[in-house]
């Protein structure tokens, strides 16, 4: 089993920045994808970007491509979310998740795919 706790949510004003911090633990060997997700109130689990820990090769939602930017530290057991430029469409509750797969492109941000979750945490942008 393997265990997310997400950190690092809060409130800023549009064109702000937070970073997101996950950190995995458990049995994470064969966890070889770590991604973010997002819900929005009203919307649909959304996938936001992910990490092949591998390769490492990333994935990114179109619409935070330009602003977000995934990475992971060198024990490949903590992924971060550092998110700039913040609009207030970005906010929601965001999610780390782990998978154990291969994929390429859009697969990578499916929610389905992934078998480990964290608890959230919650991002707020004002206007």
């Amino acid at each position: 089993q393997v265990q997310l706790v997400e950190s690092g949510g809060g409130s800023v004003q549009a064109g702000g920045s937070l970073r997101l911090s996950c950190v995995a633990s458990g049995d994470t060997a064969n966890r070889n994808l770590l991604g973010w997700f997002r819900r929005a109130p009203g919307k649909e689990l959304e996938g936001v970007a992910s990490i092949y820990t591998r390769s490492p090769t990333t994935y990114y939602a179109d619409s935070v491509k330009g602003r977000f930017t995934i990475s992971q530290d060198s024990a490949k057991r903590r992924v971060y979310l550092q998110m700039n430029s913040l609009k207030p469409e970005d906010t929601a509750m965001y999610f780390c998740a782990a998978a154990s797969m291969l994929c390429s492109g859009e697969p990578c941000l499916w929610p389905r795919n992934f078998a480990d979750w964290g608890q959230g945490t919650q991002v707020t942008v004002s206007s």
